[in-house]
């Protein structure tokens, strides 16, 4: 789970306009720091079967949300996988 802190933050730094709370940009950028704080957690506790789970889960939504992004508007997809330093 991500603290409301930094939640918060993260929505600020993505959003396209004042509003925008739900962007498939905002959607990936959440997704993609709880998947490195779970990876983290499962480094440490590697028996950990519950929590793998739902990471290959959320990975899964990532993917599914870039490739929807990628279909969409290649330009933004573009600049979302450079400031995620997320591979093509």
């Amino acid at each position: 789970m991500l603290k409301p802190k930094k939640k918060t933050n993260l929505i600020k730094s993505f959003q396209t306009h004042q509003t925008d709370t739900g962007s498939s940009e905002i959607q990936v950028a959440l997704l993609s720091e709880q998947i490195e704080e779970l990876t983290k957690h499962l480094k440490k506790h590697h028996k950990d079967h519950n929590s793998r789970r739902g990471l290959l889960k959320m990975v899964s939504k990532r993917k599914k949300l870039l490739d929807y992004l990628n279909k969409t508007s290649k330009r933004r997809y573009n600049a979302l996988i450079k400031k995620l330093g997320l591979k093509k």
